[in-house]
């Protein structure tokens, strides 16, 4: 976290500004796609991001350690001690010295953030150490909604919005189940090796797969046409999500929207991705070309320099140096490359 980002969000304390930036660190190493995003958004609202990210992470790296040497009841204490902190820093502000819940109780605070969907989520996490499938996609869904939707919906405070926040929800709430989607079929290999398989059984039989096929596929590198059946749909499911998601980014404060705009872009170019390699996720993982996630991080630019300018120029009396130099130079920079 850079100093100028916690003194932009006021966050003064040392120990807290230092278990803001951990959230951070988390959040850099392992969501690239939504930390560029987040790049993209006033630098007082970003603490509160890496924080609600940053806590997302460390729960999620408790429960799928692929660390053989780690044993799921070790994995169901670790939650459980995570748990227990949890609740006491959203009840008290702090947490018993763990940075991550530290920045979440303080950003929960900040921006009243429901404390239901803290609890939704960690349920969600419990459910990852003793459920390893999803008999249809309603069940799916079920899940999704405390692992994916619930980080839309405590998102949504911070990100902020033009309309009233009921009306948004839906539409958050579907953005991250979309997220969580695209991730589920990019790592389908990756999560059968930790004995969970994430594609709905129904929707599986439906093209005659099952988790032997599945396996057997992970095993030799083999393709076989009935899983891709399986995954072709899958996707196309998916997609439908992101268009429920949609009609929620003109909901949003116009500040956050280019951030949003390019997690949007980027989370659904994962698809692309996993159907321009002919859908091999069992086998490999798919990724968005560098190329077009720094077209992409470049056009949120200068989405984000042409909003600055309009509501400047809405100002009266601007003074002529109304975009800073080294914004100046990043838009130039941007339209000598185009």
């Amino acid at each position: 976290m850079t100093a100028r980002e916690l003194d932009a969000a006021g966050i003064t304390d040392p120990e807290l500004r230092a278990a803001y930036r951990h959230c951070r660190a988390l959040n850099a190493r392992h969501g690239r796609t939504y930390f560029l995003a987040t790049r993209l958004l006033p630098v007082e609202r970003r603490p509160a991001v890496h924080a609600l990210y940053g806590f997302a992470r460390w729960a999620d790296d408790i429960v799928d350690s692929l660390d053989p040497g780690v044993r799921t009841s070790e994995r169901v204490t670790a939650l459980a001690a995570l748990h227990r902190q949890l609740e006491r820093g959203l009840r008290d502000g702090h947490g018993d010295g763990e940075p991550v819940v530290r920045a979440l109780a303080d950003t929960a605070r900040r921006y009243a953030i429901d404390h239901a969907h803290f609890t939704d989520f960690m349920a969600a996490m419990r459910a990852d150490l003793v459920v390893t499938d999803y008999p249809t996609y309603a069940d799916l869904r079920g899940y999704v909604h405390g692992s994916a939707a619930v980080i839309g919906l405590q998102m949504l405070p911070v990100l902020g919005t033009v309309v009233p926040r009921e009306v948004a929800a839906p539409h958050a709430a579907a953005l991250g189940v979309a997220f969580q989607l695209s991730n589920f079929l990019r790592d389908v290999g990756e999560d059968l090796d930790r004995g969970r398989v994430y594609l709905p059984g129904d929707l599986l039989a439906a093209h005659g797969v099952d988790r032997p096929l599945l396996r057997w596929s992970r095993d030799t590198g083999r393709p076989d046409r009935r899983i891709t059946a399986a995954l072709k749909e899958f996707e196309a499911l998916t997609r439908g999500v992101y268009r429920e998601a949609a009609p929620g980014l003109a909901m949003l404060d116009p500040v956050s929207r280019p951030c949003i705009r390019t997690a949007f872009v980027l989370y659904g170019g994962i698809l692309d991705a996993v159907a321009r390699d002919g859908y091999p996720v069992l086998h490999r993982r798919a990724v968005v070309p560098r190329r077009r996630r720094a077209a992409v991080a470049a056009d949120g630019l200068v989405r984000v320099v042409a909003g600055r300018l309009r509501a400047r120029s809405a100002r009266p009396a601007a003074p002529p140096d109304v975009l800073s130099a080294p914004a100046a130079g990043r838009l130039r920079r941007h339209e000598e490359v185009a």
